[in-house]
């Protein structure tokens, strides 16, 4: 079977750190117009690859019809740059695509829309951009509308909608108007948990009606569920590709089993450069370090940060993954009422939990800082370390705790006639 896309040998190279120069008069300006052909020899001659970067680097792959490709990766790994180069938006500084068939991407809220013309027309402009028909489009808008849940708002400029509602229309006319390539990326996170689910259910329909789709996600849980195949970029390269659950496994080695661990320089992080986390602790119930715990114990994390600008009640917080990498526990200091008032220096903070019920299995460890008072992220350093839960001895050291079953064990009495029993 022939591939539908099919990448050779693709590379994209930024220029970074450019820097904006000031306002300069007539004669400054002639000036550096009768230099300028001598200054970018020299520059060339000192050092003809500085302030670059290559973004993608030697990227091939091919893609079946049909197939559904979830593209996983940290921040910065390529991915965007990647559906970028496919969906025709920026060019390949090496290396070229082949696509066979009408392409929709959708890579960021609004995508495709002009913000002057109605949902309406818009909804027309991407079809005919398509190459649809009118009769064509006519014959999907109700569908589109339906979906989009925007009817009241349909004759109004897009330039008003939320980005909500921007989102709904512009997955709607992608996702109805039959490309037989579609690209997503990991914009559905913008949408309420509800739209988020019924774009997943659309995904998979339009993937068993025999069309491709290519998507980017952080929620490994979905790429394992909707994708029957999946790559993993990391620093611009494919490290990784095959079935989702083995490059998925495979994304996730990287994080570390110590107990004691520098996270200063830990790529995979969202942060704003106001303060970094730079050491993060896992202690068993007596303070010692522990690369894990049994069932039913207690464990203590350690948080150390550098504040380089002063921010008052941040609230720190770790985020306990599966092995798919779904966040299934929320632990933060807001939660108990600590309030650190105004931080502008180094800070360590601790946070014990006692009893934690997760099942045997390896977990894996996200700390992050937010600024709780507008509710925005500071440091967030992802699936940075792993936590091990062990089988425990004792009255339910037999018990079948099997992951299949459930997720936590929690400790429940049971009475016979009267008389207590203990699980």
């Amino acid at each position: 079977m022939k591939p539908i896309i099919t990448v050779n040998n693709l590379s994209k190279q930024y220029r970074i750190g450019a820097r904006e120069e000031g306002y300069t008069t007539l004669r400054e300006s002639l000036v550096q117009a009768v230099r300028a052909p001598f200054k970018r020899i020299r520059s060339r001659r000192r050092n003809a690859n500085n302030g670059m970067v290559w973004a993608l680097k030697d990227i091939n792959f091919e893609v079946q019809p049909g197939e559904v490709v979830g593209i996983v990766g940290p921040n910065g790994a390529g991915k965007s740059t990647l559906l970028k180069i496919l969906s025709r938006i920026t060019k390949p500084t090496t290396g070229a695509v082949d696509l066979y068939g009408r392409v929709r991407s959708l890579l960021e809220v609004g995508t495709g829309f002009h913000p002057e013309l109605t949902g309406r027309e818009n909804v027309y402009l991407n079809g005919a951009i398509m190459g649809m028909t009118r009769a064509e489009i006519e014959g999907k808008f109700e569908e589109i509308v339906a979906f989009a849940e925007v009817g009241k708002f349909l004759d109004t400029p897009v330039k008003r909608y939320s980005s909500g509602m921007n989102l709904r229309l512009a997955f709607a006319v992608a996702a109805h108007l039959e490309p037989e390539i579609l690209i997503v990326d990991e914009v559905l996170a913008v949408g309420d948990a509800a739209f988020q689910e019924k774009c997943l259910g659309k995904m998979d329909k339009v993937a068993k009606e025999g069309r491709t789709v290519l998507f980017v996600s952080h929620n490994l849980a979905t790429v394992q569920h909707l994708c029957n195949r999946a790559i993993l970029l990391q620093g611009g390269r494919i490290t990784a590709t095959g079935q989702p659950s083995e490059v998925i496994g495979h994304y996730l080695s990287d994080a570390t089993s110590e107990s004691k661990v520098d996270i200063s320089d830990w790529p995979d992080r969202e942060t704003s450069g106001e303060a970094r986390l730079v050491e993060f602790e896992i202690r068993d119930e007596i303070g010692q370090l522990a690369k894990g715990i049994r069932v039913g114990g207690s464990v203590v994390f350690t948080l150390r940060a550098e504040f380089y600008q002063p921010i008052v009640d941040p609230c720190f917080g770790v985020t306990v993954h599966n092995s798919l990498g779904e966040p299934i526990l929320d632990l933060r200091s807001s939660h108990s009422g600590l309030r650190l008032g105004r931080v502008h220096r180094h800070l360590s903070i601790t946070a014990r939990i006692d009893n934690i019920g997760l099942y045997p299995g390896r977990y894996f460890l996200s700390p992050w800082i937010t600024d709780a008072r507008v509710v925005r992220n500071v440091d967030w350093a992802k699936l940075c370390c792993t936590l091990q839960i062990d089988p425990a001895p004792g009255p339910y050291g037999d018990l079948k705790l099997n992951l299949a079953y459930g997720k936590y064990w929690v400790q429940s009495n049971w009475m016979v006639n009267g008389s207590a029993k203990y699980s």
